[in-house]
């Protein structure tokens, strides 16, 4: 029988792992002939090759995670003692043991939401103490109206909504989604295409993760909201940045798009109305975009969280109300959060083809199985209400947005571009890098940021978490009077810019 050193140079051979199954050595003494062998992979980080340990004398099995079978299991993360050969793992040498890896190469790529951060800073700042007036947070200052507040009380009283309910979502809930769907963009969905999850954020990483496989590429226009590249890297994408500017109203083209996309592209991301920026993609300009993803087969995911909330001539158009035969391979994501001043509830939902719906309620049911039934309840009445709440927030987000546009645009170096939706200023910065301000010469957008927080206890988001250095992004979901003195403290300060 070979011994374990001659083993495991067949196991090492080139880049692939192979585990061979052997007989017991036969009454003849002979040696036996492998049974069979199966190769389950190359030098990926996720399938090293691996000292095999003999289990019993006679059989070596994968030391992955698997049933005990004695073969190979597909895909499983054998253990191993000796050294990589290449590549690092969650910020350690990948000669680093496994036992010693405290955090996976995947999670350990991720960063940290930059508008969170920003917004926790300013609030820890402000428990300190200091006058500091935050402009980082996505979250409208209204709070949640008084009929959405009474359903979840009421269904905390229901000992119905005490115990699980189906993954997926309530049924109930689904079916207002489908006819809210209707009502606001024009088309039914069948509930059967409807997931509902905790927030947004959760049906984008399993859209994501439901229809990309490793080395999948998406296409991202940016500016982008920071959650989009990390949820498509976690579900093993690629994403491929397309990037628009002020000169275009943060939309890119049809053009930049098909320069962008290769034989490895899957999904274009389409968000309109936009965080960071506020654009709103015209009709034609949907449309067009649609069509360019139907000519070449590939998924659209849009996000339509901000649909509600446009300004003047704007209109909010759904993709698969506009093109029909796009809804095969179209992924809508939407929520209660921003529409119904409901951030903290984390409601929100997706909509797409059946097979893929079902894939990703498959991987909810172990994630995190049904969302709070409390919190269900309070969106099955806000989606089924009237939108008399929802005019009266976009009454107050417009006169804050023409304020701030205003005021953004009286300081030299400044460029804000007027949104047409969503709840944000994305000014440009470029002309005050490297300008000295109070003694210090920001290189950057993050140094700027950093600078307006601490002289002028200000706090916004640098560009860079947006993927386009260079700019600054105020929410203006905040009360006017916090917002004029906010945005007067950033006038003062950078009035001070010199060569």
């Amino acid at each position: 029988m070979l011994d374990v050193h001659q083993v495991r140079r067949r196991l090492l051979k080139a880049n692939e792992v192979r585990v061979y199954v052997f007989r017991r050595r036969s009454s003849n003494g002979k040696r036996p002939k492998a049974l069979r062998r199966r190769k389950i992979g190359g030098g990926s980080p996720g399938n090293r090759p691996h000292r095999p340990r003999p289990r019993r004398p006679g059989r070596i099995r994968s030391r992955g995670r698997g049933p005990r079978t004695g073969r190979a299991v597909q895909g499983a993360k054998p253990k191993y003692r000796g050294r990589f050969r290449s590549g690092t793992m969650g910020g350690m040498s990948a000669a680093t043991p496994p036992t010693e890896r405290r955090v996976s190469a995947r999670v350990g790529a991720i960063s940290e939401s930059a508008t969170l951060a920003v917004d926790a800073k300013a609030k820890a700042l402000k428990a300190a103490g200091r006058p500091v007036i935050g402009f980082g947070a996505g979250e409208p200052d209204f709070p949640t109206p008084d009929y959405i507040v009474e359903a979840a009380i009421e269904a905390c009283k229901n000992p119905k909504y005490h115990r699980y309910t189906p993954a997926g979502g309530l049924p109930e809930l689904k079916a207002a989604i489908a006819a809210k769907t209707l009502r606001d963009s024009g088309w039914e969905p069948d509930v059967s295409q409807i997931l509902v999850t905790n927030g947004g954020k959760q049906a984008i990483y399993e859209a994501f993760a439901a229809i990309l496989d490793p080395g999948d590429e998406v296409i991202v226009p940016a500016p982008y909201w920071t959650t989009y590249p990390e949820s498509i890297r976690l579900a093993g994408g690629v994403p491929v940045e397309v990037v628009a500017d002020e000169t275009t109203g943060y939309r890119v083209t049809v053009e930049q798009l098909e320069a962008a996309r290769t034989e490895k592209t899957k999904v274009v991301l389409f968000v309109s109305p936009s965080n960071p920026t506020g654009a709103v993609y015209s009709e034609a300009e949907t449309e067009a975009i649609g069509r360019w993803a139907l000519e070449h087969g590939l998924w659209v995911l849009t996000d339509e969280i901000y649909e509600h909330l446009v300004y003047g001539d704007a209109v909010s158009v759904s993709l698969p109300a506009l093109l029909p035969e796009l809804r095969d391979k179209c992924i809508v994501v939407n929520g209660v959060a921003k529409t119904y001043a409901m951030t903290g509830w984390r409601v929100g939902w997706l909509i797409g083809p059946k097979d893929v719906v079902k894939a990703a309620t498959n991987l909810q049911s172990h994630a995190t199985s049904n969302v709070s039934n409390v919190a269900q309840a309070a969106a099955l009445a806000a989606v089924s209400g009237d939108l008399e709440a929802v005019a009266k927030m976009r009454e107050a987000f417009d006169r804050r947005r023409k304020t701030i546009v205003r005021m953004l645009n009286e300081i030299d170096g400044v460029l804000c571009p007027e949104p047409e939706g969503a709840f944000y200023a994305y000014p440009s910065v470029k002309a005050l890098i490297g300008k000295e301000i109070r003694g210090k010469r920001p290189q950057n957008s993050v140094e700027l940021a950093a600078l307006i927080l601490e002289e002028a206890e200000v706090a916004v988001v640098p560009g860079e978490a947006f993927g386009t250095p260079g700019y600054l992004r105020l929410s203006y979901a905040l009360g006017d009077e916090d917002l004029v003195e906010g945005v007067s403290r950033i006038q003062k300060l950078l009035a001070e810019a010199r060569d």
